[in-house]
């Protein structure tokens, strides 16, 4: 029997009206779609964007991706994943898996896909690009992103603040994200490298409870959960 194909589907930043035509009739016309979340007792932040899609035949089945560090745990967790979606995909029924944004950017369908591979070689993988949340806030903003001959450089900000440093000491524009906790240190490497006006910031974006700045310091004492689903686009004002 011929496999069933996987399709990955970015459903964007947040907001069901931003996900793809492609995507939107894969999920009408699919019959199993996986959908990760990070609790056991919450909702799937990527099924609620994509909900207005899927039929109501449609098997649903959520795929549990704690937000923990523990390599050996997230690993057992992509495994298990993968024989769920693989098993399906054996029946010769196609599936589709959504993912927050863009699929191949900081996802953890990048992950997913390689655990599939692995148990299943033969599995026919086909990915519907996303729009991530940095282009959602840049459009949001009117704040260009990439400009004439200047580089972009796109971060993760990790707990080691040096990758930030050192990137927004080049050129061009920089985006922050998976800023997290790390906030105020962000800031204050903004404010030291005399940047900090020169960028935006959005958390949420495109979702309920959005919030946009286009003045950095006003997050300064925000709670520690601003830095959730949020992104900052900063100019370093350098130029060759």
């Amino acid at each position: 029997m011929k496999p069933g194909t996987l399709y990955g589907i970015g459903v964007g930043p947040g907001d069901p009206e931003l996900i793809t035509v492609k995507g939107a009739r894969l999920l009408r016309e699919a019959r199993h779609v996986f959908a990760p979340k990070a609790k056991v007792k919450t909702d799937s932040l990527a099924l609620d964007i994509a909900a207005r899609y899927i039929g109501p035949d449609t098997a649903v089945h959520e795929l549990l991706f704690p937000m923990v560090t523990d390599k050996a745990e997230l690993e057992m967790r992509w495994d298990e994943s993968a024989t769920a979606i693989a098993a399906v995909l054996r029946t010769g029924q196609d599936a589709c898996f959504l993912t927050l944004g863009d699929a191949l950017l900081y996802s953890t369908y990048i992950y997913l896909i390689r655990a599939l591979k692995k148990a299943m070689p033969e599995a026919v993988i086909s990915t519907v690009p996303g729009i991530a949340a940095y282009s959602l806030i840049a459009a949001l903003t009117n704040t260009p992103v990439g400009e004439a001959k200047e580089p972009v450089t796109i971060i993760p900000a990790a707990d080691d603040l040096d990758a930030v440093r050192r990137a927004v000491k080049g050129e061009g524009t920089v985006v922050l994200m998976k800023i997290g906790k790390r906030m105020a240190g962000i800031l204050d490497i903004l404010e030291e490298e005399g940047i900090i006006d020169n960028g935006v910031f959005a958390a949420y974006a495109g979702q309920e409870g959005e919030r946009l700045e286009t003045d950095l310091r006003r997050l300064r004492g925000a709670g520690p959960d601003i830095g959730y689903l949020s992104t900052i686009i900063v100019h370093t004002g350098r130029k060759k």
